[in-house]
Formats: structure tokens, C-alpha cells, sequence
């Protein structure tokens, strides 16, 4: 696929990596200059523009404050798959995803976890592969993500619509707020059964 990178901090460099190693074609624009992590991935570097004119898929992985501005400035979307890797917990109560405007296919995906996590080769405990919910409306953008995920090496989940989306912010609030208290996050989920 051809990956067009919006961001230059970890979790840019994180899924960039595993999406390099997978044999994606990147493209990388920032904030800052993404010439030095577009070095590491084997990447090219653009404009917003640039970036999302080259990308059949798009990783939007941006403070949630720059947001509107970035995708001003990338232009028009259509036919384009968004992923919104994001989270925002000054704004709880107002999904970052519903705050999109775009003609892209949104999915959101990639928000539960910390940067750190995605630097594991693959994220897995125990053997277990991390999972990795999925929200979105169009059924091949869902496609294009899942393969993204699968990528990583970790298991795509389908979890409904994007109208699900806040749900899943509001869960990454809440958990990684735990992980950074010291607390076992995952410990919380008693298994089924």
C-alpha cells in the first residue's frame, strides 16, 4: 500500500517501522521536519498536500489540537482511508473522531495502547497478539486497516461503526491513565468463561 504518515512523533515512528518492514511505500509530512524519520522508515518526505495526494491510506498521528488545521491543509480526501490513531483527554466528551471533517473513510484504530507498546516486534504477551478494535462505517476501508494491523502483528477487531469511535477514546482515557499510575490495565478484564 502506499502509507502517507501525518506526524513525526512516536507512534508515527512505531507503526511507520512495522509498515517499512512490511514492504508499504511511505510518504511522511509534520509539524516538525519529518526528514529524519522518513530517513529511518526508507521514506519520502511532502507537504500535507503532497503526503495525502500520494497515499491510498493516510495515519493521522497528530496532536488532536492540529487536527483541523493538518487536514485543511492536505485538501481533499475523497476516496482516501483515514486512520485516526488519536486521543484527546482535555476534550472527554467530545470524540476526536467525530471532530473529522473529511470526505476520507475514518477508522479509528491503534488509540488503546501507548507509543511503546507499538515499538514491541510483534506487541504480544504471553503469546497472545495484541487485538486491536476498529471502528469505521466502510467495509473496505475496514479491510485496508485490518491488513495494517495484521502488519504490526497484532489481530484487527471489528467494533462497529465509527459512531462507536468515542467509546474507544474514552476507553484509552481511562486505561492508559491506570498503566501510568503504575496499575495492570489489563488485569481489570477478567476473562470470559
Amino acid at each position: 500500500m502506499r502509507i502517507g504518515i501525518f506526524g513525526t512523533g512516536g507512534m508515527a515512528d512505531a507503526l511507520g517501522t512495522h509498515w517499512a518492514r512490511a514492504g508499504h511505500e511511505l510518504k511522511v509530512s509534520g509539524r516538525s521536519d519529518p526528514g529524519p524519520l522518513a530517513e529511518r522508515l526508507g521514506a519520502t518526505t511532502g507537504t500535507w498536500h503532497e503526503t495525502a495526494a500520494f497515499a491510498e491510506v493516510l495515519l493521522l498521528a497528530v496532536p488532536a489540537v492540529a487536527i483541523a488545521e493538518v487536514l485543511a491543509q492536505a485538501g481533499p480526501l475523497a476516496g482516501k482511508v483515514l486512520v485516526d490513531c488519536t486521543n484527546d483527554p482535555e476534550l472527554t466528551g467530545t470524540p476526536v473522531a467525530s471532530r473529522i471533517a473529511t470526505e476520507a473513510q475514518v477508522v479509528k484504530a491503534f488509540n488503546l495502547a501507548p507509543t511503546d507498546v507499538w515499538q514491541l516486534r510483534p506487541p504480544a504477551w504471553e503469546g497472545r497478539p495484541l487485538s486491536v478494535p476498529l471502528c469505521g462505517d466502510d467495509p473496505a476501508a475496514l479491510e485496508a486497516v485490518s491488513t495494517l494491523v495484521r502488519d504490526v502483528g497484532a489481530k484487527p477487531v471489528l467494533a462497529g461503526g465509527l459512531n462507536r469511535a468515542a467509546l474507544l477514546e474514552a476507553t484509552a482515557a481511562f486505561v492508559i491513565g491506570l498503566w501510568f499510575a503504575g496499575e495492570d490495565a489489563q488485569a481489570i478484564l477478567a476473562p470470559a468463561g
